[in-house]
Order: C-alpha cells, then structure tokens, then sequence
C-alpha cells in the first residue's frame, strides 16, 4: 500500500508500528514471489522499501526506534 509521507504522520504510535510489520511481510513475500518468479510486477518491491523507508523516518522522527548505531572505521 503506497502512503504519502503525510497520511503516515497522521498514524497514530500503534498503527505506524503495525503498518511497518505489514509492509516488511508483504515485501517478504514480494521476495520470495520474484525468486519464484510469480511476480509480475517488480516495481512492487521497490515501492515497498520506499513505504518501509517512508515508516521508519516518522518513527525515528518520535523517537519509536534508535537509529542504527554507526560502526567504527578500522585502522589498518
């Protein structure tokens, strides 16, 4: 389901939290349908990591979810 940056931060805490596991489902399963190759449109899954990426910033916007820790650069 493609939502606007503005139809999610009008989601409340729960329904951005569950909106995210549904779209991290269905794009497993756009994954899994493509390596079968049952799917037919491939776009799809790039419009669903664009949702994800979409969800994830509000959430990070509220403070839901820690941003991912940077790891250090290894000196040689």
């Amino acid at each position: 389901m493609i939502m606007t940056a503005r139809e999610i931060r009008e989601l409340s805490d729960e329904d951005l939290l569950a909106q995210l596991a549904e779209e991290k489902e269905n794009l497993m399963k756009r994954r899994f349908q493509a390596a079968s190759s049952q799917l037919t449109d491939v776009t799809t899954i790039r419009k669903a990591k664009r949702d994800i990426a979409r969800l994830m910033t509000v959430l990070k916007e509220r403070g839901l979810v820690e941003r991912p820790k940077t790891t250090p650069k290894i000196q040689q």
